[in-house]
């Protein structure tokens, strides 16, 4: 029975230092909920908050990303009898929770109504739970083993390397926050940015940035000047190091890493790295492949990680850019996969000029941006990595693919936004999107084409516009510290004035009905004829001339029909669950293209019959 099953007392044993030591106990999930990523974060997942029970108490619990197949699949369910396999006690704002990496799901128990009457655990909160101790293979059990001794601080590339000492009681990345204090971390080092210098109205300074992987999940590390002199030659990418406090965890800064975490590492000047004697079992580079026929439903600006079949490599060229007047290396390939579609895809800089690989070799791409200029394609960021014939089964999957269908051809991608014509379609109407909204889950969004005319554009107490920097490949907001300067905390320059781009609400309408969507710039500046600065300029002139020039513009933006590609996705507003309606591509209507989609939908029908009548 699953009463019999469950390891009664062992939340209280995990969490009492000296309690007996419990290394897989059976617990029972009796609350499941899911905490979404912050809006606009494209590359975040959802995280689980699941609340165990022992039939004694109750603790709540956090599970590992690594993990989130178990919910997503259904698998682990409210009621599900499941054996804690890799967990951590933590002691975060003084409340006890348990980070769960690994569990099993124990299906031939089924799923039971709450077991028991348990109650909150009533330990005081001064007592501080020992972390889960965390070996090549794993966690094993919930007591530490001895502590070690500390490591040997880095030292410079030209004095001996001291040797290695035993790491027997480590953290998992998944488990670091600003609440933790003292911890060792066993990582490799995935990637290693160029030194790069800044000069401010603060001072000047350098800085480099590693991406470091171990089982449980990714962090970026930046370190600043002298962490930057005394640790940049020590790190070696593929290498694994042993980094310990102190070293400061604080919120990642999203604009600059396309990682998965909610928080990053700064060195600092005492920071402790030893790179490990032992190079073995080194934790492998997780991808989330989007296939390359997925792009044109993928929204501009998102990062994604890709594989395909190398069939072009171009020349090196250089490009000079007109806001810095620097120039940048860049060498484009064209990838394919088995959707039987290429995109082509821009590398830059060393990985451009120094980049060797036959053709018809699978490379994976970590980190690379979807852009939209003329056709879709793809670009390697700064912080991106690339592998050539990797040992992962999507690689070995791809080219058996390919080597049993060489003589496939291969369709180039066209570009959503920029597309003109439109070709033929099926529509979907808004009282069917509406319908469909109840069917709608986080996880899963919907992308789909609609054909609606403009209605109304929100403006009253509504931000059409934001000022924005005018940096090459920069969009974020800029403020305005004094008269005549704007401020961007990303690029850290000051500019005269900014650049306004569209981020505007529009309704648009059927004859079945009415729905809001969300547009930017691109899709803005479709809608209004003029950009953003234009109507901000109207704007301006109606305040000091008493005229209605911009009313006047949002009135002519409407009544004017547009075919757009929609994206809808679940959002949690207020911890309220909502649907919203972003616009990934839009185009007028080509009425003679229009036509004959609509002579090819009368072709299905028979003429006369009952089913179908023309007016």
């Amino acid at each position: 029975m699953a009463e019999q099953a469950i390891t009664q007392g062992s939340i209280r044993a995990i969490f009492d230092p000296n309690g007996s030591t419990i290394d897989h106990p059976v617990m029972q999930c009796v609350q499941l909920k899911t905490i979404e990523p912050k809006a606009g974060d494209q590359s975040a997942q959802p995280r689980f908050r699941i609340v165990l029970s022992d039939m004694r108490n109750f603790i709540q619990t956090m599970l590992a990303t690594a993990a989130n197949d178990l919910v997503t699949s259904g698998k682990l369910k409210k009621g599900s009898i499941v054996r804690l396999l890799k967990f951590n006690p933590q002691l975060v704002k003084e409340k006890m929770i348990l980070i769960i990496l690994d569990l099993e799901v124990l299906d031939h128990y089924g799923e039971h109504e709450k077991i028991g009457n348990p109650v909150a655990l009533d330990m005081k909160p001064d007592v501080k739970p020992q972390p889960a101790a965390i070996s090549g293979d794993g966690f094993y059990g919930n007591k530490p083993a001895p502590q070690p001794q500390p490591p040997q601080r880095a030292l410079p590339s030209h004095t001996a390397k001291p040797s290695s000492s035993a790491y027997p009681n480590l953290y998992p990345i998944e488990s670091l926050s600003p609440y933790a204090h003292k911890w060792t971390i066993r990582v490799r080092c995935t990637f290693k940015s160029d030194i790069k210098t800044w000069h401010n109205k603060n001072g000047e300074g350098k800085l480099f940035s590693v991406n470091l992987l171990d089982e449980t999940g990714e962090i970026r590390a930046t370190g600043f000047t002298e962490a930057c002199d005394r640790l940049y030659d020590m790190f070696q990418v593929d290498s694994i190091y042993y980094i310990s406090t102190p070293c400061r965890v604080t919120f990642a800064k999203k604009q600059f890493s396309n990682l998965p975490n909610d928080y990053e590492l700064t060195f600092e000047k005492d920071t402790e790295v030893e790179k490990a004697e032992d190079q073995s079992n080194a934790p492998k580079v997780r991808y989330s492949f989007t296939k390359i026929g997925e792009l044109p439903s993928v929204e501009k600006d998102t990062t994604i990680d890709t594989i395909g079949i190398l069939k072009e490599v171009g020349e090196v060229a250089t490009i000079t850019s007109q806001k810095t007047n620097k120039d940048f290396d860049k060498r484009e390939l064209v990838l394919a996969d088995d959707t039987q579609t290429n995109v082509r895809l821009t590398i830059w800089g060393k990985t451009a000029t120094n980049f060797d690989a036959p053709l018809e070799s699978v490379i994976a791409f970590k980190g690379v941006k979807v852009s939209d200029f003329g056709v879709r394609s793809l670009s390697l960021l700064s912080s991106g990595s690339m592998t050539i014939d990797p040992d992962i089964e999507e690689a070995h999957q791809l080219k058996g693919w390919y080597d049993r269908n060489s003589g496939a051809q291969f369709n180039s991608l066209a570009s959503m936004a920029g597309n003109s014509g439109g070709g033929p379609k099926t529509y979907k109407l808004i009282s069917q999107i509406l319908e469909e909204e109840v069917g709608l889950t986080a996880d899963q969004p919907s992308i789909f084409d609609v054909k609606a005319s403009t209605v109304y554009i929100k403006h009253n107490n509504a931000t059409l516009s934001y000022p924005a920097c005018q940096s090459e490949g920069c969009s974020k907001k800029v403020l305005e510290e004094n008269p005549g300067e704007w401020w961007c905390e990303k690029c850290q320059k000051k500019w005269p004035k900014p650049e306004y781009r569209y981020i505007m609400q529009v309704n648009v309408a059927d004859h079945t009905g009415q729905m809001w969507l969300s547009c930017f710039d691109k899709q803005g500046r479709g809608i209004m004829g003029m950009s953003a600065d234009q109507l901000q300029e109207l704007k301006l002139q109606d305040e000091q001339n008493g005229t209605h020039t911009f009313d006047d513009a949002l009135q002519d933006a409407t009544c004017k029909q547009f075919s757009f590609k929609v994206k809808a996705s679940m959002e949690v507003y207020n911890d309220s669950p909502r649907i919203r309606y972003a616009v990934l591509g839009m185009y007028p209507i080509n009425y003679s293209q229009e036509c004959r989609r609509l002579t090819e939908m009368l072709k299905q029908y028979e003429i006369g019959s009952d089913s179908l009548f023309v007016h």
